[in-house]
């Protein structure tokens, strides 16, 4: 943090105060592409995430400047110039998330001179993206005293995302970062915002999360056509079933009407939703009643899933997910995230987690030609002021 600080002040001056803010990104342990299905998710924030050094101006510029993209320098725009472009690069994110509080009737009366760090692997699949939006939503409730909750600043950050940046995303990236709490995951239903912590005690073994090193865009991916595939399969239920989202749907009333889903692909879309939001509800259970073994057995149920009925994992993941499989003591493992790419999320034994890193590292070598990166991870708390 120190650091960070001695660099806005070379970048911006000394004067005036200065003021520091962290938002996590987000890992999530199962549920996956249920949130926008009004189903169950259970992520969890994650120790690393981004950091926000801010200052008040007297004028309406805004200046933002990324340790991460440093050849960029500094990036300069106005609250009046709110508007989404490719030019804008990366600072589209926290402009998405003023000109969302703008549009709530929230005015902001004066800029501010930004420096941000992440220290999220970029295009990893654990919400660099949401974990900025949060950070921007509290650095502007800090700032100009807005009076919103944190509940609030994660529906913002999703709106900016849907609406000025253009990714059809639901809430659980934005939530957990907002709401993280230290060593639990959140239960969250997304059709009703209703929220439980549940303690993640694991006991005898570690979250690995395992980055492929395949970037994925869910802007400019398959994510979008997966939520209007289940929008349409929604529709066709809707006629012959009373539901409001497919998450109001078990395994057995999905298989009683599905043939009312007149296509293949939108009928295994749909079957994903259904299943996947049962095996959420039952994975907390489990993790409840200290049945660790069940749980792995349902994330592995979660990444089969997803390859098959939702197809949003790929080859190189599909081999990360396959080696975990293999080696004794991967109590769990699937794909995290939008897909397309990015991490899988492992619960390995203490005893084990050595092997795993060396055998994995060494086996995607030699199958991909480029290597995966290994965090053994803490949960962490949400968004906050340093």
């Amino acid at each position: 943090m120190q650091n960070l600080i001695e660099k806005f002040k070379e970048l911006y001056g000394a004067e005036g105060e200065i003021r520091q803010y962290f938002a996590p990104g987000r890992v999530n342990l199962i549920g996956e592409h249920t949130d926008y299905n009004g189903g169950h998710v259970f992520p969890c924030a994650l120790t690393i995430g981004t950091y926000g050094v801010v200052r008040s101006r007297q004028d309406r510029k805004i200046q933002f400047y990324s340790v991460n993209f440093e050849k960029l320098g500094v990036i300069e725009t106005s609250l009046d110039d709110l508007v989404p472009s490719k030019a804008a690069g990366w600072t589209n994110y926290p402009k998405g998330v003023m000109w969302a509080f703008e549009k709530r009737g929230f005015k902001l009366p004066y800029g501010l001179d930004i420096l941000i760090y992440g220290d999220i692997p970029n295009g990893s699949g654990l919400s660099s993206s949401a974990s900025l939006e949060v950070l921007t939503g509290l650095i502007l409730k800090d700032t100009y005293g807005f009076d919103v909750s944190m509940v609030d600043i994660a529906l913002i950050g999703q709106d900016s995302e849907n609406n000025f940046n253009g990714c059809n995303c639901g809430i659980m990236d934005q939530f957990a970062s907002a709401m993280g709490k230290k060593d639990n995951a959140i239960f969250l239903d997304t059709n009703t915002l209703e929220y439980e912590y549940a303690p993640v005690v694991l006991e005898d073994a570690k979250i690995v999360i395992t980055n492929s090193k395949v970037k994925h865009s869910l802007v400019d991916s398959a994510y979008n056509d997966r939520r209007n595939e289940c929008e349409q399969a929604l529709k066709e239920l809707q006629q012959v079933v009373d539901i409001k989202t497919l998450g109001d749907l078990n395994e057995e009333e999905f298989e009683a009407h599905k043939d009312a889903i007149k296509d293949e692909i939108r009928q295994k879309r749909a079957k994903h939703a259904v299943y996947e939001n049962q095996r959420a509800i039952r994975a907390v259970e489990a993790l409840k009643a200290g049945e660790i073994k069940t749980f792995g057995e349902l994330m592995n149920a979660s990444h089969v899933s997803l390859r098959d009925d939702y197809e949003v994992s790929c080859e190189e993941i599909d081999i990360l997910v396959d080696l975990a499989w293999k080696i004794p003591g991967v109590i769990g493992s699937r794909i995290t995230g939008g897909g397309f790419g990015g991490c899988t999320v492992s619960i390995v034994k203490n005893d084990a987690v050595d092997t795993f890193i060396d055998s994995i590292g060494k086996a995607y070598r030699e199958k991909v030609g480029h290597d995966a990166e290994f965090y053994v991870v803490e949960i962490g708390d949400g968004g906050h002021v340093i």
